[in-house]
């Protein structure tokens, strides 16, 4: 059988076998059992009888051997058979037929969960906590674990601080695997205040000495986790932090698959708390036997931890690297350099001078490197280390990737007014510009707009080249919709486009490769996993039925609320500055927890967020219905305007002298006041959700301004105080223009009415569905969190109305298949009512006409995002039910705008 032989046909034989008393042979039948009691489930049931009998065997080992069994047996015939003798090996007065029965009951949960519930198993299970024997109980809890983790709704392991402190005490006694499993538990449980959270730290500390590295590891998951709650002036929070890092300098002498792994999680530990390991550096250095995945790893906590005080050591350790043979370690070492000269900006003199050596040397990848970083520390430090640019162009030839290709040009654009020969540098890019990649296209074609609007004189003909490239011959949307704007912009208003194009860029912060705090905290609850090295979340790499649970860290408790110093502040984050973060839609509302409650955007900005959902049109009615020849006369400039042979898209046609606000205009036409349908208030959080805040509300849209009327009622007994509002991201990027102005402390029993100015240039993220907003209030008591439906017509802009011959070659331009009929019933009105009625909602007739006796209208309206809708109304006067047709490009919205439609005629 263990060499891979066919045996089945000898199980009535070996049956036989199982009466023996010898231990030896009854462990081999029991193996065999095990092998082919799945192939013949009839002949196992033969084996119950023995089960049963040696379930009560004078002999332990026997007793354990025989559950052991039962559970690896996974026949559903037999299990009912089975939990007899369970429930007997379960209360035995053995601890290994105990601690070997608890683990028979997890087996048996995952064949048949409803049997084991409805035989108790898992309140016995539970009892098995209190056990004296600390083996039980990490059985027990191991059990138990494993059946909540296929079971995340069941509330199993319910601790308290009395089963605490019993796995607190087994913790000490049994064996390192026990330990895991308790120590995982342990990570589950929340404590109820920073006391509790101290007294369990101080009994799982012993264990950062253990020798096994998995609970070293499941020992810092726990202590991290609880620390959270620690108040950062208690002595005991230094102590806590002095006595993190022995442990896990201890694991990097270890082989070198342990030393990866430890190292991964040691990089989120960095990214937690980077004071832990702060004096630590010297460890992370590498060594020359070292694999390349240990070097790489090390590397990147090389720079998590750099700081002022060993930026010169590091300095020193990261030049000898980029000497090394191995191209990928040097590539990241040289990376390595820019990155301290970014973060530490003591050091960036040294920096910069380290990568002029480096230059220097003429290795070619070490030179393409060193000025991809040399980019970003110019983005930094502006007018400073400009002077390095001419030892830069001399290695203009020797650079053939994409990405260094893509820095040297945008340096060459960006400091044009000092290379004197820019033009010829430039020029000799776009002599192969269809070859080059789509990076250093894009790049291309801005550094070539800034030179000409720097040296318009000299430099004519070079951006008519590029823009001739971009728009006309080149494939790529996007190059050709940047080739299209900067078209424009030159051609309308170069006073606006010097503007747009020269305008002072950002700082780029220190650190652009942290992980995003909601999602460390959520690995940081893994550590000592397999989504601490993938550092990803167990969902997304598990499949299957199996439920994965959202962990996240415990709150600060009051106590412990106290200013982060900016050092032990994340890296990159200024103190008092939230990282941005990108929730997932699972995830109800991402980073509202951290309210980042500054003001709003105010205005919007030229561009409206596009929505992204499958193949949406930018453009709205489609580039190919929008081609056309431009009218003459447009554009001052006549070196740049488009050949007539130059298909441009006819909406970016501005009449003259409209300049750059036409371009991207969405609010012609506003100022007329709509008025549009506004349903009535609905309750969207109730008191009882809220500690007594109740949060009625309702949308509307007036002289195109959204906005959300709320009603705050306090039927609380306290005062309520500093409110304020956040969105989460969402289809249409809806989010407050203005913070939730609440002028008075909210009495009890009060109401307050508040109007919230929206506008539409939030983050967008689809949503299921398509109009859902998850909303989340905070006040002085807690953070509240709702989530709404906003009926689509408040996006319908005022702009809507498309001309008769648009509305006609649009309708025939988008697919037959992105077409959806609706019926509309119940409703009375005749054709001039309904066209009224839709129009003062932003639904425009663009024509009607009359077929055999029916009245056929023919709409248009346009969402803030630029999608258009394209609708036909049929009227049979005399019927109340119409028929509605949608066409659109983004399917998807048809079904909420045919909502609009019956919500808007209805009310």
């Amino acid at each position: 059988m263990t060499v891979g032989k066919d045996v089945s046909a000898l199980f009535p034989d070996v049956v036989n076998c199982m009466q023996t008393d010898n231990l030896e042979l009854k462990k081999l039948v029991y193996l065999y059992l095990m092998n082919y009691a799945k192939s013949q489930p009839d002949m196992a049931i033969m084996a119950v009888n023995t089960f049963v009998k040696d379930c009560e065997d004078p002999n332990p080992l026997i007793r354990a051997l025989a559950v052991r069994t039962m559970g690896c047996i996974r026949v559903d015939k037999i299990t009912e058979y089975l939990c007899e003798p369970l429930r007997k090996c379960l209360k035995d007065e053995d601890p290994y037929v105990r601690k070997t029965a608890a683990v028979c009951v997890a087996k048996l949960h995952d064949i048949n969960a409803q049997l084991v519930e409805d035989q108790g198993f898992l309140d016995t299970l539970k009892d098995l906590i209190s056990d004296s024997n600390p083996m039980v109980v990490a059985n027990a809890v191991a059990a138990l674990s494993e059946i909540a983790e296929s079971h995340p709704s069941s509330n199993l392991l319910d601790l308290n601080p009395q089963s605490i402190n019993k796995l607190l005490t087994a913790l000490n006694e049994c064996t390192e695997w026990g330990q895991i499993f308790i120590l995982d538990c342990l990570a589950n449980y929340t404590p109820k205040d920073d006391r509790e959270a101290q007294s369990i730290c101080e009994r799982v500390t012993p264990r950062l000495s253990h020798a096994n590295s998995a609970v070293v590891l499941s020992a810092v998951k726990v202590l991290m986790k609880f620390m959270e709650m620690l108040s950062k002036d208690l002595d005991y929070y230094g102590t806590l932090l002095k006595k993190l890092a022995p442990p896990l300098v201890t694991l990097l002498s270890a082989e070198p698959e342990l030393q990866y792994v430890a190292l991964r999680n040691i990089n989120l530990i960095v990214q937690k708390r980077p004071e832990i390991l702060k004096h630590e550096m010297k460890v992370f250095f590498v060594k020359y036997n070292d694999p390349i995945y240990v070097k790489l790893e090390k590397l990147d906590i090389m720079i998590r931890l750099a700081s002022q005080a060993n930026i010169a050591q590091v300095l020193a350790e990261l030049k000898e690297y980029a000497t090394e043979v191995d191209v990928d370690f040097v590539r990241k070492a040289v990376r390595a350099i820019g990155r301290c000269a970014i973060k530490v900006e003591q050091s960036a003199e040294r920096c910069v001078s380290t990568l002029l050596d480096l230059i220097q040397t003429k290795v070619n990848y070490v030179v393409q490197e060193a000025i991809v970083v040399i980019k970003d520390i110019f983005r930094k430090y502006p007018n400073k280390y400009e002077s390095v640019i001419a030892t830069l162009c001399e290695n203009l030839d020797s650079l053939d990737e994409p990405e260094a290709r893509a820095a040297m040009i945008w340096i060459v654009g960006e400091y044009a007014e000092r290379i004197d020969n820019a033009d010829e540098l430039l020029e000799s890019f776009l002599e192969g510009f269809h070859d080059e990649s789509t990076q250093v296209q894009l790049q291309l074609l801005t550094a070539i707009v800034k030179l000409f609007l720097k040296k318009p004189t000299e430099t004519q003909e070079l951006v008519q080249q590029v823009l001739s490239l971009a728009t006309q011959d080149s494939d790529n949307p996007d190059l050709r919709d940047r080739g299209y704007i900067y078209w424009r912009l030159l051609s309308t208003d170069p006073v606006a486009a010097k503007e747009v194009v020269l305008a002072e860029k950002p700082l780029i912060s220190e650190e652009t490769d942290l992980i995003e705090p909601t999602l460390l905290d959520e690995l940081i609850c893994y550590i000592g996993t397999l989504a601490s090295v993938y550092h990803k979340p167990p969902s997304a790499f598990v499949e299957g039925g199996r439920g994965v649970v959202h962990k996240s860290l415990p709150p600060r408790t009051a106590s412990s609320e106290s200013t982060e110093s900016p050092e032990t502040a994340p890296a990159g984050a200024p103190p008092g500055e939230q990282l941005d973060v990108i929730p997932t839609q699972g995830d109800l509302l991402g980073d509202l927890l951290n309210l980042d409650l500054g003001p709003p955007v105010s205005g919007p900005p030229l561009a409206t967020s596009s929505v992204q959902m499958g193949a949406v049109d930018l453009l709205g009615s489609g580039l190919d219905s929008l081609m056309g020849d431009e009218p003459e006369g447009i554009g001052t400039p006549n070196f740049v305007s488009p050949p007539a042979a130059a298909a441009v898209p006819a909406n970016l046609g501005a009449p003259m002298g409209s300049g750059l606000s036409d371009l991207f205009d969405l609010t012609s036409g506003v100022g007329t006041l709509s008025g549009s349908y506004v349903a009535p208030k609905a309750v969207w959080l109730p008191a009882m959700k809220a500690k007594g805040l109740e949060i009625s509300g309702t949308f509307t849209r007036q002289v195109g301004s959204i906005s959300m009327d709320l009603q705050l009622t306090n039927k609380a007994l306290q005062v309520m105080t500093d409110f304020a509002i956040q969105f989460n991201r969402n289809s249409f990027g809806l989010a407050p223009a203005a913070p939730l102005q609440v002028h008075a402390p909210l009495s009890p029993n009060q109401t307050v009415e508040i109007s919230l100015p929206l506008n539409t240039v939030g983050s967008v993220m689809k949503m299921e569905p398509l109009n859902n907003l998850q909303v989340a209030v905070k006040n002085n008591i807690d953070v509240f969190y709702f989530s709404t439906l906003y009926p689509l017509h408040i996006l319908f802009v005022e702009d809507g109305k498309m001309d008769r011959q648009m509305f006609l070659a649009t309708w025939k331009d988008i697919p037959n298949e992105n077409e959806a009929q609706f019926q509309i019933r119940d409703c009375p009105l005749n054709a001039e009512a309904v066209s009224s009625r839709l129009q003062s909602s932003n639904i425009f007739t663009v024509a009607k006409r009359n077929v055999e006796g029916q009245d056929m209208l023919y709409q248009s309206l346009k969402l803030t995002n630029g999608i258009w809708v394209l609708a036909e109304l049929r009227i049979q006067p005399g019927n109340p039910s119409f028929m509605l047709s949608l066409k659109c490009r983004a399917p998807e919205v048809s079904q909420h705008v045919y909502q609009a439609y019956e919500t808007i005629l209805k009310n």
